[in-house]
């Protein structure tokens, strides 16, 4: 159960591709390479002149091709058609309060505040969602939400990144400055999820397992595997 603000680790049952499971998501990250890699779609960053660090140190690895990702592709897809439903009434309360039209709200009153304030705000408030396994959520092994679905029915650790995504993207901020994450947490030797942003030369953590909005390098225990947006997915190295 989900503490002062932090939810629960994220388990990560099934392959982010589709419905079959996976028992390994490192052994997912080789199979991407080989199964999805079209000749020349592959580049390695260090040749783009990259102005943003590299995740953890690892070296990235750049797919524009995002169609095997289908759990993602269908977020992006359906988003847009949900968004006249944000301004709907409230459906479900949490604590007295509707979580939608404070979101709206929140988004509102962000506009043109400086971007760590915008960080650290909409952190702060997709973190007090409850932690929800998708299995108990949507009977399935993995599913990514919409931040309406998210909203509405709470979720687990790739919802409450891409809720997060999509209210920095109404503010302001870039595609290519955020990358939904995928890795191992080392020490509780679960696969997790969080949402990665690139600000002044630095890269921040939005998780759910940590209240506040932190720079990448104060955490040690997080191995990579891959991240996507909504141009393109990288694959990370050691």
């Amino acid at each position: 159960m989900r503490q002062s603000g932090v939810a629960s680790p994220c388990r990560l049952r099934s392959s982010l591709l589709g419905d079959g499971p996976v028992r390994s998501l490192n052994k997912l990250a080789i199979c991407l390479i080989v199964a999805f890699a079209m000749p020349g779609s592959l580049r390695s960053l260090e040749s783009l002149a990259q102005q943003t660090p590299a995740i953890f140190g690892t070296r990235e690895v750049r797919n524009s091709n995002l169609a095997p990702f289908t759990k993602w592709t269908r977020v992006l897809a359906q988003e847009p058609a949900e968004r006249p439903r944000y301004s709907s009434a409230c459906t479900r309360m949490r604590g007295g309060r509707c979580t939608m039209p404070e979101w709206r709200e929140l988004v509102r009153s962000l506009h043109g505040q400086p971007p760590r304030r915008q960080l650290e705000a909409v952190h702060a408030l997709f973190n007090r969602i409850l932690y929800v396994e998708d299995p108990q959520n949507w009977g399935v092994a993995d599913y990514w939400a919409t931040p309406l679905e998210f909203i509405t029915r709470d979720g687990d650790c790739e919802d409450y990144a891409i809720a997060k995504y999509v209210s920095l993207r109404e503010l302001g901020f870039q595609p290519s400055q955020m990358r939904i994450l995928v890795l191992n947490d080392l020490n509780l030797r679960i696969a997790h999820a969080i949402l990665i942003v690139f600000l002044d030369g630095r890269a921040y953590l939005l998780d759910n397992q940590i209240s506040t909005v932190v720079p990448m390098e104060v955490v040690r225990h997080y191995q990579p595997i891959f991240s996507i947006n909504e141009e393109a997915w990288w694959l990370h190295q050691r």
